[in-house]
C-alpha cells in the first residue's frame, strides 16, 4: 500500500489566470480542429465536443443538431440497423457519427450490440468512429479485444476506455486505440466512486493522460465531470483533445425519451439499476449498480445549450489569447482556488 502526497484537482478547485490578449473579438476563435490518428490514419476535422453515448444523450436527433456545429455524437448501443437507416435516410451526417459497442460479445459471441455495430459498418462504411464503452477500462482482457478489434477494422478510429491514468492510456493506444475516453466516476449520474472508492480527480486525470497519449501520439477524450461552459474550457485547457458531454446534454427536446407525468425527464447512469431492468442485462450477484436515475426537468431543444457551451469556450479563449482550441494548453495559466464563485444570491435566481 503506498499514499500519492501529491494533491489532485477537479474543475472546480481551478480557475484560468487572464493574460493580456490580441483577439478582440470571440468571433476571432476558431474551434475546429483538424486531427490525424496514430492508428486508424485517418484525418477528421470538426469542433471537438461529443455527446456521451447515453440514453437520453446519444441520439439520433441529438445527433442532428450538434452536426450543424460540426459536433459528434457517439450514439447509444441500442439503437437496430433500421434505426440508422431511418435517421440516415433523415439527414443525419456519419461524418459526425461514432457507432457504440460493449464487450459482451467476450464472452457471448451473438451479443446484440456488437452484431449491430458490424452491420452498421457493414451497410455504412463512411462512419468514422468505433467506441468501445466500458465503465472499467483495466480489464486485461479489455486491451486484448481493443488490439483484435483494430486488426478488424484498421480504418476505423477507435475510442477505447475509460481509464484516468497515465499507463493504461498508453496500454490502449498502443493495443490499437487512436483515442483514449478519460474519467472514472466524475459523471453527474455515475457513482463508482461512491460505490467501489476508485478514481482520480478529473482535472488532474486530465493532464496526466493528455500527457501520456500525446508521448505516444494518441488523444484522449475528458469523459464526465463538466457542469457548466467554464469546466469544458478547463478540460481543453488541461489537455484534453476533445471533451465528452452527458449531464449537461440530458433532458432536452432531443433525448428520445417519454416525460414522466410532471414533465420530467429521466436521465440514468448506464450502469444503473435502470439502465440493467431496461436491457435486460445480468444482475448475477456478482454486481452492484455504478449509476444512478434523477428526473430533471425539461429544458427544452438542446440548441440554445449548446451555444451556450460554444460561446463560454469563446469567451475563454479571448481571456486566455488563445486563437484556436489548440492553443489553450499553451496559453493557459491555472491558480488553485478555495472559492470559485459568488453564491450570495444563487437561491434567488428568476
Amino acid at each position: 500500500m503506498r499514499i500519492e502526497q501529491d494533491i489532485k484537482l477537479d474543475y472546480q478547485d481551478v480557475l484560468f489566470k487572464p493574460k493580456r490578449s490580441t483577439l478582440t473579438s470571440r468571433k476571432d476563435v476558431d474551434l475546429k480542429r483538424t486531427f490525424k490518428f496514430y492508428n486508424s490514419g485517418k484525418q477528421w476535422e470538426g469542433v471537438p465536443i461529443m455527446a456521451s453515448n447515453m440514453d437520453g444523450v446519444g441520439t439520433f436527433a441529438m445527433a442532428k443538431v450538434l452536426q450543424e456545429h460540426k459536433m459528434i455524437t457517439v450514439l447509444r448501443k441500442h439503437y437496430t440497423l433500421d434505426d440508422w437507416k431511418e435517421a440516415i435516410g433523415d439527414g443525419v451526417k456519419m461524418k459526425y457519427l461514432s457507432v457504440c459497442t460493449g464487450t459482451g460479445v467476450i464472452w457471448d459471441p451473438d451479443a446484440p450490440d456488437f452484431a449491430v455495430m458490424k452491420q452498421v459498418l457493414e451497410k455504412y462504411p463512411d462512419v468514422p468512429f468505433i467506441c468501445v464503452d466500458v465503465a472499467n477500462g483495466y480489464h486485461e482482457n479489455y486491451a486484448d479485444f481493443i488490439g483484435r478489434l483494430r486488426d478488424q477494422y484498421p480504418d476505423k478510429t477507435i475510442i477505447a476506455g475509460n481509464v484516468i491514468t497515465a499507463e493504461m492510456t498508453e496500454e490502449l493506444i498502443l493495443k490499437g486505440a487512436d483515442i483514449v475516453k478519460c474519467g472514472i466516476g466524475p459523471g453527474s449520474v455515475c457513482i463508482t466512486r461512491t460505490m467501489t472508492g476508485v478514481g482520480v480527480p478529473q482535472f488532474s486525470g486530465v493532464l496526466e493522460c493528455a500527457d501520456a497519449a500525446h508521448g505516444v501520439g494518441g488523444h484522449i477524450i475528458a469523459d464526465g465531470g463538466c457542469t457548466e461552459p467554464g469546466d469544458v474550457s478547463k478540460a481543453f485547457g488541461a489537455g484534453a483533445d476533445f471533451v465528452m458531454l452527458g449531464g449537461m446534454l440530458a433532458a432536452h427536446e432531443e433525448s428520445e425519451l417519454n416525460k414522466t407525468e410532471d414533465g420530467k425527464y429521466e436521465f440514468y447512469g448506464m450502469a444503473s439499476d435502470t439502465a440493467m431492468q431496461k436491457y435486460g442485462r445480468r444482475k448475477d450477484g456478482y454486481r452492484g449498480a455504478e449509476g444512478k436515475r434523477v428526473l430533471l426537468k425539461d429544458r427544452g431543444p438542446v440548441e440554445p445549450t449548446v451555444v451556450e457551451i460554444i460561446g463560454g469556450v469563446r469567451s475563454t479563449c479571448t481571456y486566455i489569447g488563445a486563437k484556436r482550441i489548440k492553443d489553450m494548453p499553451k496559453c493557459a495559466t491555472f491558480v488553485r482556488v478555495n472559492n470559485r464563485v459568488n453564491t450570495v444570491y444563487s437561491s434567488q435566481e428568476a
